[in-house]
């Protein structure tokens, strides 16, 4: 698929889907970073599973709604790999509730983590990207960013925001080329939705195939767009959620 020896940057790289996009590109030879914030151990795993295929890994900390701290992580990749030609912004967080009882911070750490995290690592990234004259960066939106969720305001908002920065971001790196978008998970079998699946017994009754997502789904459409084959593909929003959303 044209990802040999790419260096690819995937945030939220520890576990669940963010997990799994990292093996599908080390699967494809690419050279993965798996930044994490707070689980060593299971970044470490990953990494561990990259480089028993014979793949290039390393782990980095970094809090993606940290200015400083991202800039920080690109410039570091650049300088240990000489570029950066896929950025995959998975970093996303919860924090439920109905408005009438949601903390004024729990709002702001969704919308630092999940929004102004890719704004952070896109501008980082964008910088080395236009210098090639070439680069992907693919945003992991949800399907909630498109038609909402009872006691979800903070994290629809921010999905939502994510669409449209996709789009504009597209429109502003194409002559570069850069190509810029979005997937919208459904319903995907991870430790995030394990307790609002739990919640909504009949969340496979509205799915038309009749079967949640996984992991793996996922990464596969993030590895094609990160890809050679996805050249003419940009400023898409593209929906994996068994047709939920039709």
């Amino acid at each position: 698929m044209g990802l040999a020896d790419k260096v690819c940057l995937v945030t939220g790289g520890s576990k669940g889907i963010g997990k799994e996009i990292c093996l599908q590109l080390a699967k494809e030879k690419a050279c993965v970073i798996v930044n994490y914030l707070s689980d060593e151990n299971k970044a470490a795993q990953v990494v561990s599973e990259i480089e028993a295929m014979g793949r290039k890994a390393m782990m980095y900390k970094a809090d993606v709604s940290n200015f400083d701290a991202v800039s920080k992580m690109v410039d570091d990749i650049v300088d240990k790999f000489g570029r950066i030609d896929v950025l995959v912004n998975n970093a996303g967080i919860t924090k439920d509730g109905l408005i009438v009882r949601m903390k004024e911070e729990d709002w702001d750490r969704v919308i630092d983590i999940n929004l102004k995290g890719i704004f952070n690592t896109s501008k980082a990234c964008v910088k080395y990207m236009i210098k090639q004259k070439k680069g992907r960066i693919i945003n992991i939106s949800s399907i909630v960013g498109i038609y909402g969720n009872v006691g979800q305001v903070n994290y629809a908002a921010s999905k939502a925001g994510i669409i449209g920065f996709t789009k504009s971001l597209a429109k502003e790196l194409g002559s570069r080329g850069i190509t810029v978008n979005a997937v919208a998970p459904g319903f995907i079998k991870t430790d995030m939705t394990a307790s609002l699946i739990e919640k909504h017994e009949d969340i496979v009754s509205r799915i038309p195939l009749k079967r949640l997502g996984s992991p793996q789904d996922v990464a596969n459409l993030v590895t094609f767009l990160a890809s050679e084959k996805a050249e003419y593909i940009t400023g898409q929003l593209i929906a994996i959620d068994g047709g939920m959303t039709l």
